[in-house]
């Protein structure tokens, strides 16, 4: 995720992805049923009909990953190859880039699964979307450890808060295999993701374009040290927001319905 829009776009696809799990499990706790198999609205017989029945969140997570790729590709200036062979060496090109694409590969697949399953199977099959979420959360991980291996200063602080944060959710998936209608592990993930997503636009605005107008200094302890309050005041900003979410939804459906 290199550069300004590297960092700005994986992030807004991460934080509104928060954001609809946590509408999804505060709706669940409110109508008492299970998170995975929401009740829906009666379908129209009407010409659209066909549309309303459509589960549109895989088809929004292939397109995600088609714009963060095409955005990769266009960040490249000369031709996109994986080896060179200059005096009879063999040498990787790109890596980063090629770490890139690797994570929205995972995205894609994510969503091409939930596809499938919500759209094109007799019955959906939710252990198969969440067993292709765990697979993505557990490929992201160390492609985001080998991502920082020449990283320093600033840059280096903000990634180990979003690895750390990834880690986590890692685990929150993992162990929604097993309990996958447990509201907490949906409350976490839908948490988790949204703080990555924060994050990852924050870091877009410190490493590339300062608000302040001043570069951050990675030779600087105190632009370091700050880094980490900032990512503090991140987590706490979205656990209100999750307490605001759940306030608005619960508001909708009890007292609008």
């Amino acid at each position: 995720m290199g550069g300004f829009e590297g960092h700005l776009y994986p992030g807004l696809s991460f934080f509104f992805y928060g954001l609809y799990h946590a509408r999804l499990v505060f709706r669940a706790l409110i109508c008492n049923c299970p998170v995975q198999y929401l009740p829906r609205r009666p379908w129209s017989k009407g010409r659209w009909a066909r549309l309303q029945q459509v589960y549109y969140v895989g088809l929004v997570k292939i397109l995600s990953a088609c714009i963060l790729v095409a955005q990769e590709l266009h960040s490249v200036p000369l031709q996109f190859v994986l080896i060179s062979k200059i005096y009879n060496q063999r040498n990787f090109l790109y890596r980063k880039q090629w770490q890139h694409l690797t994570m929205y590969l995972t995205f894609f697949l994510s969503g091409c699964v939930d596809v499938v399953s919500q759209n094109l199977l007799p019955q959906r099959c939710a252990a198969l979307e969440q067993g292709a979420q765990a697979l993505g959360m557990f490929l992201l991980l160390p492609l985001m450890v080998s991502h920082m291996w020449d990283s320093e200063g600033v840059e280096l602080q903000s990634h180990t808060l979003l690895t750390q944060a990834m880690f986590l959710l890692m685990l929150v998936v993992i162990a929604e295999l097993w309990a996958p209608n447990r509201l907490q592990l949906w409350v976490m993930k839908a948490f988790f993701y949204m703080v990555i997503g924060s994050w990852l636009m924050q870091m877009g605005f410190m490493l590339y374009k300062p608000i302040s107008g001043y570069k951050w200094m990675d030779d600087d302890k105190n632009d370091i040290l700050f880094v980490t309050t900032f990512f503090c005041w991140h987590v706490a900003f979205n656990a209100i927001l999750m307490v605001w979410i759940y306030g608005f939804s619960f508001w909708w459906h009890c007292c609008l319905r």
